[in-house]
């Protein structure tokens, strides 16, 4: 006689289900073959005994519990190295982005929310908040060394606020803070191609920490407020070095 085992339906994951409803195409969590190719990929692979596929697939078992315990998802830079290698092309950083937005934001790291905050102090969207009278003298004094010291650039131009540039350009704000000079190659490289470009006084730092802070309502605001400052100089493209 052939007995019957029943198997306990496995809990379903909030995280899981979110992704799911978010993504109809990319985000089926339960297209994963464990094939591991997310990670051999992944930066992130082995830290906190953690990688990719092992966080799928607790999230497939609905663990939300446990990777709410685990500090991982803060260790991920969301590349989507992992989509990009992924046969089916499954959106895990999107999970990833899920588990951080259900810790409380006072419990996220102090760091990431502390530079999203000083983002918004200003329209510039600086994380290290410098603010427009900052930005605009490094940029004015950096060009002008250049133009003194470097043969071959004594007309170099770094347009600030010029309407109708074909291309409007963002910066790390990191570099006029701390490291001014990282910024003279790629002046150089635009000035040898005669592009057409400008730097922005508002909206021009190209990082967006509230992004990694899950915060989606301020991650919007700034990514709002440097499209207006494109729109507003009427540029044609929007070059985010990040």
């Amino acid at each position: 006689m052939n007995t019957a085992i029943e198997l306990e339906k496995a809990p379903t994951s909030r995280f899981k289900d979110k992704v799911m409803e978010l993504l109809p195409e990319g985000g089926n969590l339960n297209a994963c073959l464990t094939c591991g190719a997310c990670a051999a990929g992944c930066p992130a692979s082995g830290l906190e005994n953690m990688d990719p596929r092992k966080l799928l697939r607790m999230a497939a078992l609905g663990m939300d519990d446990e990777l709410l315990s685990t500090d991982w998802c803060w260790m991920c830079s969301m590349c989507q190295r992992c989509i990009y290698v992924c046969p089916m092309q499954i959106d895990i950083p999107q999970l990833v982005f899920q588990i951080r937005k259900s810790h409380p934001r006072g419990e996220r790291p102090k760091g990431i929310i502390n530079s999203c905050d000083m983002a918004l102090r200003n329209d510039t969207c600086s994380a290290m908040g410098a603010t427009e009278e900052d930005w605009r003298f490094v940029v004015e004094d950096v060009a002008d060394e250049v133009r003194e010291s470097q043969a071959g650039f004594e007309d170099l131009q770094v347009p600030m606020d010029k309407s109708g540039a074909t291309y409007f350009l963002n910066q790390n704000s990191r570099e006029p803070v701390t490291e001014p000079d990282e910024m003279i190659p790629l002046w150089k490289i635009l000035h040898l191609a005669g592009a057409d470009w400008t730097y922005g006084s508002k909206g021009w730092a190209a990082e967006n920490y509230c992004l990694f802070a899950a915060d989606e309502e301020n991650w919007e605001k700034i990514v709002r407020t440097k499209a207006k400052a494109v729109d507003d100089l009427g540029c044609k493209v929007w070059l985010n070095t990040e």
